[in-house]
């Protein structure tokens, strides 16, 4: 029977516990780092396996001589210092290669095959070790024992690694740290079972017991040394990792130039609420839409840095006001929506009054004040909608609702509005096909001469006939076709059919075509124009296109510099519904318009309102002081002709001149005749004659 002469004495206990302390932290710091080295690539990657490969073989080593140390084999003992370090390189190296071939790009099994070679490195270190180990005596090796400590070695380490890298379950970290300290024990007390000594008793020199206690000590201090940077270059990525995570994580949730919560967190709040107010009996959730009314009118006047400095104050002021069981958001622009989670419906409309007030105190931003004001529209939970995306769509008809009605900044969903909504959608559906199926057409209203009765022109208006709901007011699909975009495409048929139509009279007379603030933002509209002219044959003198004070104040300098394009084809300019903007002379100052077109509101009241008429007669007089020709809208009754021909206005249009009619009308009739226009558009000769309109020569 062999007898084994290392044996564990209670002097030095402390080492081997110190063994098991470095051979654990090792172990624990290497698979923490490996890990890192897994989750990274190219040059980084290599970086953290260089790491990995020190703190594995200099904790390995440091267990390995911590425990030689710790036997006694009853002999006196020396090193090898050259054998030593070869042990420490040998380690160091050969865990690297294998913690490479486990991260290779292959995969497969090389997980498993790199914890082999792990295996085979610490083996590897541990003979070698043994080697620089000389004892005072006769030492032999068992072979059996020796192959099953390298095998031992290689197999915890194979599926130390495995679990390492693959991670299969929950706890696979902690089981890789364990299985690598069980192959590092498993290894080192097999391979000293292997070996025996019997000691030469004629040799009584050798190390000092005290000295190799401070030499444990010392490697012991070294090792651990070299795995805390290993470990602290793994902190302080994870720090830097989880920093950079939670700044990523605010800017994916948060609006980055207000700081409030954006549409993604709104949506994740939203449907938080909803599921605790279906899981509490009594609870309701509020969604509350904001959407300011004249922002736009601080980008225009003071530029994007005064509107962006106007949201930030706003945006401070509903992060202020947000309470327990309130949520604020910007979702995007200048909208911003609020949550409220509630049982008394008082409740509720505290936060509608609060968001109300704040929503209308005067900013101050530099030596600027306004006041944006706000349209607000609310929906409940689970009143007015089952899900987050019916609440949102049903509090923003509210807002919309709000926003057209003067007389109020708040709505509350209704389901009327529901109603009115599908309508509305099903006409825009119905719009976008209104060209193919031949539904829409142009009706043609004159433009006269108030002093001589002579036509001067005439106005093309756009008609749709719906097949089942038959005419349609302009004023209700005009708008639904600019917001849905379809007005570029109506407005090109429009603008395509009136040059054609009129390029078939012979008399001359100008077509009018009014232009949407649509098409001069998104289409290259004095192309469109040039290109209708050159395809229909009309003569640029003989187009007249007339758009809004609003056209030109949503993008002055664009518009102004599209309608220079315009004006040098030849084409002259009218400015529709003069008088009911608020920069109405500067407009004028900004651009030589052909002709001024005054608002109909005027004529409705000139005759009981001396305001309306004193406006007509500032209007005229600016006209002709500028030299532009006015012409008055809504002209309807013989009154209202009679004045203006006191005032001296160049041209009127209304239905006391002429009702807008169709082309084959005025075909049928005759047609333009050259003289005082068609018969269909004529002015009835009594009204002619009362209005003391000379017959033209």
């Amino acid at each position: 029977m062999r007898v084994i002469s290392c044996i564990v004495t209670e002097h030095n206990l402390w080492l081997v516990l110190l063994a098991a302390l470095m051979c654990v932290t090792g172990c624990w710091v290497t698979i923490g780092l490996l890990d890192r080295a897994r989750k990274t690539v190219g040059v980084q990657m290599r970086g953290w396996l260089f790491l990995t490969a020190v703190a594995a073989g200099s904790s390995v080593w440091c267990t390995h001589f911590i425990a030689m140390l710790a036997y006694q084999p009853g002999a006196p003992i020396t090193f090898d210092p050259a054998l030593t370090m070869i042990s420490l390189v040998i380690a160091m190296v050969g865990t690297g290669a294998g913690f490479g071939l486990a991260l290779g790009k292959g995969r497969g099994l090389a997980p498993e095959w790199g914890g082999c070679a792990v295996g085979l490195a610490i083996s590897a270190m541990h003979y070698t070790g043994m080697m620089a180990y000389h004892v005072a005596g006769i030492v032999e090796w068992d072979a059996f024992y020796v192959i099953a400590s390298v095998l031992i070695a290689m197999a915890f380490s194979s599926v130390a690694v495995g679990h390492a890298t693959r991670r299969p379950y929950r706890w696979s970290h902690y089981v890789g740290i364990g299985l690598l300290v069980l192959a590092i024990v498993g290894l080192h007390f097999t391979a000293m079972a292997a070996v025996a000594v019997t000691p030469l008793s004629f040799i009584t020199t050798g190390t000092n017991p005290d000295i190799l206690e401070a030499m444990a000590v010392a490697v012991a201090v070294v090792g651990l040394i070299v795995a805390a940077t290993g470990f602290a270059s793994y902190l302080i990525d994870e720090r830097g990792r989880l920093e950079s995570f939670e700044r990523l994580q605010h800017l994916a949730l948060n609006d980055a130039l207000t700081g409030l919560a954006n549409r993604v967190s709104f949506n994740d709040r939203l449907d938080h609420e909803i599921e605790r107010a279906r899981e509490d009996q009594g609870t309701m959730t509020a969604v509350i839409v904001i959407d300011l009314d004249r922002f736009k009118e601080i980008n225009d006047l003071r530029g994007h840095a005064a509107g962006d400095q106007a949201l930030k104050i706003i945006a401070r002021r509903l992060a202020k006001l947000a309470g327990d069981g309130e949520f604020v958001a910007r979702l995007g622009g200048d909208e911003f929506a609020a949550i409220k989670r509630f049982k008394d419906q008082n409740d509720l409309l505290g936060l509608v009054s609060r968001l109300e007030k704040s929503l209308f105190e005067p900013l101050r931003i530099d030596d600027f004040e306004t006041v944006t004001g706000a349209s607000i529209g609310v929906a409940v939970y689970p009143r007015d909608g089952a899900d987050r995306e019916r609440l949102v769509s049903n509090a923003d008809l509210a807002m919309y609702r709000a926003k057209n009605d003067v007389t109020r900044a708040v709505c509350f969903y209704e389901s009327a509005m529901d109603e009115t909504a599908r309508a509305r959608r099903a006409l825009a559906t119905d719009l976008r096909q209104a060209i193919d199926r031949g539904e829409l057409s142009l009706h043609y209203q004159v433009q006269t001469s108030v002093q001589t009765g002579a036509t001067c022109g005439y106005e093309a208006l756009l008609r749709w006939t719906h097949p089942v709901h038959g005419m349609v007011p302009p004023a209700e699909f005009i708008p639904i076709a600019e917001e849905n975009g379809s007005i570029l495409s109506i407005g090109e048929w429009v603008l395509r059919t009136a040059c054609r139509q009129a390029a078939s009279w012979d008399n001359g007379h100008k077509i009018a075509v009014n232009l949407s603030p649509v098409q001069f933002a998104h289409a290259n509209l004095a192309t469109l124009v040039h290109q209708i002219l050159v395809e229909t044959g009309l003569s640029p003198k003989r187009l007249e296109l007339e758009l809004t004070e609003s056209t030109i104040v949503a993008d002055k300098v664009r518009t102004l510099h599209v309608l220079r394009q315009i004006k040098a084809l030849g084409v002259t300019i009218a400015i529709d519904d003069f008088g009911t903007g608020y920069s109405s002379l500067d407009t004028l100052r900004s651009f030589p318009f052909d002709k001024i077109k005054l608002d109909r509101s005027f004529m409705a009241d000139v005759e009981r309102s001396p305001q309306a008429k004193a406006i007509i007669r500032a209007v005229l007089t600016l006209g002709r002081s500028l030299d532009i020709p006015v012409l008055a809208e809504g002209v309807e009754t013989h009154v209202q002709l009679t004045i203006l021909q006191v005032e001296g206005c160049n041209e009127a249009q209304g239905y006391f001149l002429g009702r807008p009619k169709p082309i084959d009308q005025i075909v049928l009739i005759g047609g333009p005749d050259g003289q005082d226009g068609p018969p269909a558009f004529e002015a009835p000769a009594r009204m002619r004659a009362a209005a003391g309109w000379r017959s033209p020569p």
